[in-house]
Protein backbone atom coordinates (compact mmCIF):
# COMPACT_ATOMS: atom_id res chain seq x y z
CA UNK A 1 0.00 0.00 0.00
CA UNK A 2 2.29 2.68 0.96
CA UNK A 3 4.49 2.32 -2.60
CA UNK A 4 0.92 3.00 -4.09
CA UNK A 5 0.63 5.72 -1.82
CA UNK A 6 4.41 7.08 -3.20
CA UNK A 7 2.96 6.58 -7.23
CA UNK A 8 0.04 8.50 -6.25
CA UNK A 9 1.76 11.29 -4.77
CA UNK A 10 4.23 11.45 -7.63
CA UNK A 11 1.50 11.24 -10.21
CA UNK A 12 -0.21 14.47 -8.48
CA UNK A 13 3.43 16.28 -8.41
CA UNK A 14 3.70 15.33 -12.25
CA UNK A 15 -0.23 16.85 -12.70
CA UNK A 16 0.24 19.45 -10.18
CA UNK A 17 3.74 20.99 -12.20
CA UNK A 18 1.68 20.32 -15.31
CA UNK A 19 -1.24 22.29 -14.24
CA UNK A 20 1.45 25.36 -13.14
CA UNK A 21 3.29 24.92 -16.24
CA UNK A 22 -0.07 25.24 -18.43
CA UNK A 23 -1.39 28.48 -16.01
CA UNK A 24 2.67 30.21 -17.20
CA UNK A 25 1.69 29.57 -20.87
CA UNK A 26 -1.79 31.23 -20.48
CA UNK A 27 -0.60 33.99 -18.76
CA UNK A 28 2.02 34.73 -20.80
CA UNK A 29 -0.44 34.44 -23.63
CA UNK A 30 -2.63 36.56 -22.33
CA UNK A 31 -0.22 39.47 -22.53
CA UNK A 32 1.21 38.69 -25.76
CA UNK A 33 -1.38 38.51 -27.83
CA UNK A 34 -3.36 41.41 -26.92
CA UNK A 35 -3.31 44.75 -28.52
CA UNK A 36 -2.20 47.57 -26.06
CA UNK A 37 -0.49 47.58 -23.32
CA UNK A 38 -0.61 44.66 -20.47
CA UNK A 39 -1.78 46.05 -16.84
CA UNK A 40 1.38 45.48 -14.55
CA UNK A 41 -0.79 43.29 -12.23
CA UNK A 42 -1.11 40.43 -15.18
CA UNK A 43 2.80 40.96 -15.75
CA UNK A 44 3.34 40.38 -12.41
CA UNK A 45 1.00 37.03 -12.66
CA UNK A 46 2.32 35.77 -15.27
CA UNK A 47 5.98 36.59 -13.69
CA UNK A 48 4.93 34.78 -10.60
CA UNK A 49 3.41 31.86 -12.56
CA UNK A 50 6.92 30.98 -14.85
CA UNK A 51 8.40 31.26 -11.15
CA UNK A 52 6.19 28.70 -9.63
CA UNK A 53 6.40 26.32 -13.00
CA UNK A 54 9.98 26.26 -12.51
CA UNK A 55 10.04 24.67 -9.03
CA UNK A 56 9.57 21.15 -10.35
CA UNK A 57 9.53 21.39 -14.47
CA UNK A 58 11.49 19.12 -16.42
CA UNK A 59 14.83 20.27 -18.86
CA UNK A 60 12.60 21.19 -21.96
CA UNK A 61 9.72 22.48 -19.66
CA UNK A 62 13.00 24.22 -18.04
CA UNK A 63 13.66 25.80 -21.65
CA UNK A 64 10.28 26.53 -22.97
CA UNK A 65 9.86 29.12 -19.55
CA UNK A 66 12.72 30.99 -20.14
CA UNK A 67 11.74 31.31 -23.44
CA UNK A 68 8.04 32.31 -21.75
CA UNK A 69 10.45 34.64 -19.97
CA UNK A 70 12.31 36.57 -22.67
CA UNK A 71 8.69 36.54 -24.52
CA UNK A 72 7.24 39.05 -21.17
CA UNK A 73 10.85 40.97 -21.64
CA UNK A 74 10.40 41.74 -25.43
CA UNK A 75 6.50 42.56 -24.45
CA UNK A 76 7.55 44.90 -22.12
CA UNK A 77 10.30 46.76 -24.33
CA UNK A 78 7.75 47.85 -26.69
CA UNK A 79 5.83 49.95 -24.08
Amino acid sequence: MKKSTIILWEGFKLQNNNNLFQQAKQAVSNITNRNGQAREEEVRQARNAINSARANASQEEQQQLQQLQQQIERHEGLK
